[in-house]
Protein backbone atom coordinates (compact mmCIF):
# COMPACT_ATOMS: atom_id res chain seq x y z
CA UNK A 1 0.00 0.00 0.00
CA UNK A 2 2.61 2.46 -0.93
CA UNK A 3 -0.10 5.46 -1.42
CA UNK A 4 -1.22 4.87 2.30
CA UNK A 5 2.47 4.81 3.63
CA UNK A 6 3.07 7.97 2.26
CA UNK A 7 -0.07 9.59 3.61
CA UNK A 8 0.99 7.68 6.73
CA UNK A 9 2.79 10.54 8.94
CA UNK A 10 0.52 13.04 7.95
CA UNK A 11 -2.80 11.08 9.15
CA UNK A 12 -0.98 10.33 12.03
CA UNK A 13 -0.27 13.39 13.32
CA UNK A 14 -4.07 14.69 12.73
CA UNK A 15 -5.33 11.30 14.72
CA UNK A 16 -2.42 12.54 17.70
CA UNK A 17 -3.76 15.77 17.83
CA UNK A 18 -7.32 14.38 17.86
CA UNK A 19 -8.41 15.73 14.83
CA UNK A 20 -9.98 11.91 13.62
CA UNK A 21 -10.61 9.19 15.33
CA UNK A 22 -8.91 6.02 14.95
CA UNK A 23 -11.25 4.84 12.79
CA UNK A 24 -12.05 7.80 10.38
CA UNK A 25 -8.01 7.48 10.34
CA UNK A 26 -7.68 4.25 9.07
CA UNK A 27 -10.57 4.96 6.72
CA UNK A 28 -8.25 7.86 4.95
CA UNK A 29 -5.63 5.94 4.79
CA UNK A 30 -8.02 2.94 2.28
CA UNK A 31 -9.34 5.82 0.88
CA UNK A 32 -6.00 7.48 -0.54
CA UNK A 33 -4.51 3.80 -1.42
CA UNK A 34 -7.83 3.05 -3.05
CA UNK A 35 -7.93 6.13 -5.15
CA UNK A 36 -4.55 6.15 -6.47
CA UNK A 37 -5.13 2.40 -7.30
CA UNK A 38 -8.31 3.68 -8.89
CA UNK A 39 -6.59 6.34 -11.09
CA UNK A 40 -3.60 4.22 -12.01
CA UNK A 41 -6.62 1.33 -13.32
CA UNK A 42 -8.34 3.92 -15.21
CA UNK A 43 -4.85 5.43 -17.00
CA UNK A 44 -4.27 1.85 -17.65
CA UNK A 45 -7.30 0.70 -19.40
CA UNK A 46 -7.94 3.91 -21.15
CA UNK A 47 -4.53 3.07 -23.08
CA UNK A 48 -5.04 -0.19 -23.54
CA UNK A 49 -9.01 0.74 -24.75
CA UNK A 50 -7.52 2.92 -27.56
CA UNK A 51 -9.64 5.71 -26.02
CA UNK A 52 -6.47 8.05 -25.86
CA UNK A 53 -6.64 11.64 -26.26
CA UNK A 54 -9.71 11.25 -23.63
CA UNK A 55 -12.89 13.05 -24.54
CA UNK A 56 -15.47 13.60 -22.14
CA UNK A 57 -19.10 14.64 -22.12
CA UNK A 58 -18.91 17.47 -19.71
CA UNK A 59 -16.55 19.23 -22.78
CA UNK A 60 -18.44 18.65 -25.72
CA UNK A 61 -19.65 22.09 -27.18
CA UNK A 62 -23.33 20.80 -27.23
CA UNK A 63 -24.68 24.82 -28.17
CA UNK A 64 -22.68 24.74 -31.00
CA UNK A 65 -24.56 21.29 -31.90
CA UNK A 66 -28.28 22.17 -30.90
CA UNK A 67 -29.93 19.37 -32.81
CA UNK A 68 -28.61 17.15 -30.04
CA UNK A 69 -30.34 15.82 -27.15
CA UNK A 70 -28.58 16.47 -24.18
CA UNK A 71 -30.84 14.51 -21.90
CA UNK A 72 -30.27 11.60 -23.99
CA UNK A 73 -26.99 11.28 -24.68
CA UNK A 74 -26.68 11.46 -20.79
CA UNK A 75 -29.14 8.90 -20.42
CA UNK A 76 -26.30 6.86 -22.46
CA UNK A 77 -23.88 7.53 -19.99
CA UNK A 78 -25.56 5.60 -17.43
CA UNK A 79 -24.44 2.32 -19.73
CA UNK A 80 -27.79 0.88 -19.59
CA UNK A 81 -27.01 0.44 -23.27
CA UNK A 82 -24.10 -1.35 -22.26
CA UNK A 83 -26.04 -3.94 -20.15
CA UNK A 84 -28.41 -4.37 -22.60
CA UNK A 85 -25.80 -5.16 -25.27
CA UNK A 86 -27.37 -2.72 -27.66
CA UNK A 87 -26.15 -0.55 -30.80
CA UNK A 88 -25.71 3.33 -30.23
CA UNK A 89 -25.26 4.62 -33.76
CA UNK A 90 -23.78 8.29 -34.01
CA UNK A 91 -24.95 9.60 -37.65
CA UNK A 92 -23.61 13.10 -38.82
CA UNK A 93 -21.65 14.77 -41.02
CA UNK A 94 -17.41 15.05 -40.69
CA UNK A 95 -17.03 17.43 -37.58
CA UNK A 96 -19.78 17.14 -35.86
CA UNK A 97 -18.82 15.57 -32.50
CA UNK A 98 -19.75 11.81 -33.24
CA UNK A 99 -16.40 10.45 -32.38
CA UNK A 100 -15.90 12.64 -29.41
CA UNK A 101 -19.35 11.52 -27.99
CA UNK A 102 -18.44 7.64 -28.91
CA UNK A 103 -15.35 7.95 -27.19
CA UNK A 104 -16.64 9.66 -23.84
CA UNK A 105 -19.25 7.16 -23.71
CA UNK A 106 -16.17 4.62 -23.44
CA UNK A 107 -14.27 6.25 -20.87
CA UNK A 108 -17.48 6.97 -19.18
CA UNK A 109 -17.49 2.57 -18.96
CA UNK A 110 -13.63 2.20 -18.36
CA UNK A 111 -14.41 4.35 -15.08
CA UNK A 112 -17.53 2.27 -14.27
CA UNK A 113 -15.23 -0.92 -14.67
CA UNK A 114 -16.20 -1.98 -17.88
CA UNK A 115 -14.03 -3.38 -20.68
CA UNK A 116 -13.50 -1.43 -24.04
CA UNK A 117 -12.05 -1.21 -27.04
CA UNK A 118 -11.84 1.65 -29.89
CA UNK A 119 -10.51 1.44 -33.65
CA UNK A 120 -11.50 2.94 -36.51
CA UNK A 121 -13.26 0.50 -39.30
CA UNK A 122 -10.59 0.48 -41.37
CA UNK A 123 -7.89 -0.76 -38.07
CA UNK A 124 -10.78 -3.40 -37.49
CA UNK A 125 -10.23 -4.72 -41.07
CA UNK A 126 -6.96 -4.42 -41.76
CA UNK A 127 -6.29 -6.55 -38.11
CA UNK A 128 -8.83 -9.52 -39.49
CA UNK A 129 -7.15 -9.24 -42.55
CA UNK A 130 -4.21 -10.68 -41.54
CA UNK A 131 -5.29 -12.30 -38.78
CA UNK A 132 -6.99 -14.54 -41.47
CA UNK A 133 -4.15 -14.70 -43.55
CA UNK A 134 -1.90 -15.74 -40.61
CA UNK A 135 -4.44 -18.28 -39.59
CA UNK A 136 -5.71 -16.82 -36.47
CA UNK A 137 -9.30 -15.07 -37.84
CA UNK A 138 -11.23 -16.67 -34.85
CA UNK A 139 -8.99 -15.66 -32.27
CA UNK A 140 -8.63 -12.16 -33.42
CA UNK A 141 -12.63 -12.55 -33.36
CA UNK A 142 -12.18 -13.50 -29.67
CA UNK A 143 -10.35 -10.82 -28.73
CA UNK A 144 -12.70 -8.36 -30.02
CA UNK A 145 -15.89 -10.06 -28.48
CA UNK A 146 -14.24 -10.12 -24.82
CA UNK A 147 -15.10 -6.12 -24.50
CA UNK A 148 -18.44 -4.99 -23.21
CA UNK A 149 -17.83 -2.22 -25.41
CA UNK A 150 -16.71 -2.18 -28.79
CA UNK A 151 -16.35 1.47 -30.70
CA UNK A 152 -16.36 1.12 -34.17
CA UNK A 153 -15.33 4.92 -35.49
CA UNK A 154 -15.08 6.31 -38.87
CA UNK A 155 -17.49 4.17 -40.62
CA UNK A 156 -17.67 5.57 -44.79
CA UNK A 157 -14.57 7.40 -44.96
CA UNK A 158 -12.65 4.64 -46.90
CA UNK A 159 -14.07 2.27 -49.45
CA UNK A 160 -14.08 -1.25 -47.90
CA UNK A 161 -13.51 -4.74 -49.98
CA UNK A 162 -15.45 -7.19 -50.60
CA UNK A 163 -13.29 -9.43 -48.59
CA UNK A 164 -12.92 -6.91 -45.68
CA UNK A 165 -16.86 -6.75 -45.33
CA UNK A 166 -17.66 -10.01 -44.75
CA UNK A 167 -14.60 -10.12 -42.18
CA UNK A 168 -16.37 -7.33 -40.00
CA UNK A 169 -19.86 -9.32 -40.65
CA UNK A 170 -18.21 -12.20 -38.80
CA UNK A 171 -17.28 -10.03 -36.11
CA UNK A 172 -20.03 -8.28 -35.93
CA UNK A 173 -22.22 -11.68 -35.87
CA UNK A 174 -20.23 -12.77 -33.04
CA UNK A 175 -20.92 -9.80 -31.26
CA UNK A 176 -24.82 -9.54 -31.67
CA UNK A 177 -26.87 -9.84 -28.63
CA UNK A 178 -23.84 -10.55 -26.57
CA UNK A 179 -22.02 -7.22 -26.54
CA UNK A 180 -22.57 -3.41 -26.77
CA UNK A 181 -21.26 -1.35 -29.83
CA UNK A 182 -20.89 2.52 -30.32
CA UNK A 183 -20.02 3.24 -34.34
CA UNK A 184 -19.93 6.25 -36.38
CA UNK A 185 -20.27 7.28 -39.76
CA UNK A 186 -21.20 10.27 -42.15
CA UNK A 187 -23.13 7.76 -44.52
CA UNK A 188 -26.61 7.06 -44.40
CA UNK A 189 -28.00 3.81 -43.99
CA UNK A 190 -29.13 3.63 -47.38
CA UNK A 191 -25.08 3.85 -48.89
CA UNK A 192 -23.88 1.16 -46.57
CA UNK A 193 -24.30 -0.97 -49.80
CA UNK A 194 -21.98 1.09 -51.16
CA UNK A 195 -19.44 1.59 -48.59
CA UNK A 196 -19.37 -2.29 -48.12
CA UNK A 197 -19.04 -2.94 -51.81
CA UNK A 198 -21.97 -5.58 -51.33
CA UNK A 199 -25.49 -4.99 -50.60
CA UNK A 200 -26.01 -8.29 -49.11
CA UNK A 201 -23.06 -8.41 -46.52
CA UNK A 202 -24.68 -4.34 -46.01
CA UNK A 203 -28.27 -5.55 -45.32
CA UNK A 204 -26.92 -8.19 -42.80
CA UNK A 205 -25.15 -5.98 -41.08
CA UNK A 206 -27.83 -3.55 -41.15
CA UNK A 207 -30.28 -6.64 -39.74
CA UNK A 208 -27.84 -7.45 -36.82
CA UNK A 209 -26.79 -3.52 -36.21
CA UNK A 210 -30.39 -1.94 -35.70
CA UNK A 211 -32.27 -5.07 -34.23
CA UNK A 212 -31.19 -3.47 -30.89
CA UNK A 213 -30.43 0.40 -31.44
CA UNK A 214 -29.91 3.67 -30.49
CA UNK A 215 -29.84 6.13 -33.55
CA UNK A 216 -28.03 9.52 -32.86
CA UNK A 217 -28.51 11.82 -35.72
CA UNK A 218 -26.45 14.86 -35.56
CA UNK A 219 -27.79 17.69 -37.72
CA UNK A 220 -24.84 20.80 -37.87
CA UNK A 221 -21.70 22.14 -39.12
CA UNK A 222 -18.36 21.13 -37.95
CA UNK A 223 -17.05 22.04 -34.78
CA UNK A 224 -13.60 21.84 -36.63
CA UNK A 225 -14.48 24.37 -39.44
CA UNK A 226 -16.20 26.77 -37.26
CA UNK A 227 -13.87 29.53 -37.92
CA UNK A 228 -13.38 28.80 -41.22
CA UNK A 229 -16.82 28.05 -42.20
CA UNK A 230 -17.09 30.84 -45.11
CA UNK A 231 -14.44 28.90 -46.80
CA UNK A 232 -16.41 25.74 -47.43
CA UNK A 233 -18.16 25.47 -50.80
CA UNK A 234 -22.37 25.12 -50.35
CA UNK A 235 -22.79 22.39 -52.33
CA UNK A 236 -20.32 20.62 -50.07
CA UNK A 237 -22.13 21.48 -46.82
CA UNK A 238 -25.47 20.27 -48.39
CA UNK A 239 -24.23 17.40 -49.34
CA UNK A 240 -22.75 16.16 -45.86
CA UNK A 241 -25.78 16.31 -44.09
CA UNK A 242 -27.03 12.72 -43.87
CA UNK A 243 -31.01 11.44 -43.43
CA UNK A 244 -32.03 8.69 -40.25
CA UNK A 245 -33.46 5.85 -41.24
CA UNK A 246 -37.29 5.47 -41.81
CA UNK A 247 -38.82 4.95 -38.48
CA UNK A 248 -41.13 1.81 -38.21
CA UNK A 249 -44.63 1.49 -37.42
CA UNK A 250 -46.02 0.12 -34.77
CA UNK A 251 -44.28 1.61 -32.05
CA UNK A 252 -45.05 4.87 -29.42
CA UNK A 253 -43.28 7.88 -30.07
CA UNK A 254 -41.37 7.23 -27.01
CA UNK A 255 -40.24 3.52 -28.22
CA UNK A 256 -39.04 4.94 -31.78
CA UNK A 257 -37.02 7.09 -29.92
CA UNK A 258 -35.34 4.81 -27.69
CA UNK A 259 -35.07 1.72 -30.14
CA UNK A 260 -35.39 2.57 -33.72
Amino acid sequence: MPRALEALDHIVQRLERGEVTAIEAIDALLSEEYATRETRRIDIALRTSKLLPVKTLESFDFSFQPSLDRERIAALAQLDFVRRAEVVHFLGPPGTGKSHLATALGVAAVKAGRQVYRASLAELIDALTKAERQGELAEKIRFYTRSSLLIVDEIGYLPISRGGANLFFQLVNARYEKGAMILTSNRSFAEWGEVFGDPVVATALLDRLLHHAVVVQIEGASYRLRSHADLVPDHVRANARITPPPKRRGRSPKNEAANP
